[in-house]
């Protein structure tokens, strides 16, 4: 399991994709989210800017990441 730290607020899920190297970019992300490919907290999520918080953890192509704050 990945772990992003938060330097904000949250941060959107499309950013976490490419900041945990899920994804190699903004487009790829779009499609995987949109496709209902990734999941957050076990539900299937297709809002590219949903904000992740603290706590939250998103689910990818068999890996997870971890948002802390």
């Amino acid at each position: 399991m990945q772990v992003i730290k938060l330097r904000d607020e949250y941060i959107k899920l499309g950013q976490a994709l490419k900041a945990a190297g899920l994804v190699e970019s903004g487009v790829e992300a779009k499609i995987v989210i949109t496709d209902g490919e990734v999941t957050v907290n076990g539900q299937v999520e297709t809002q590219r800017g949903k904000k992740l918080h603290g706590g939250d953890i998103v689910e990818f192509d068999g890996e997870q990441i971890k948002i802390e704050d």
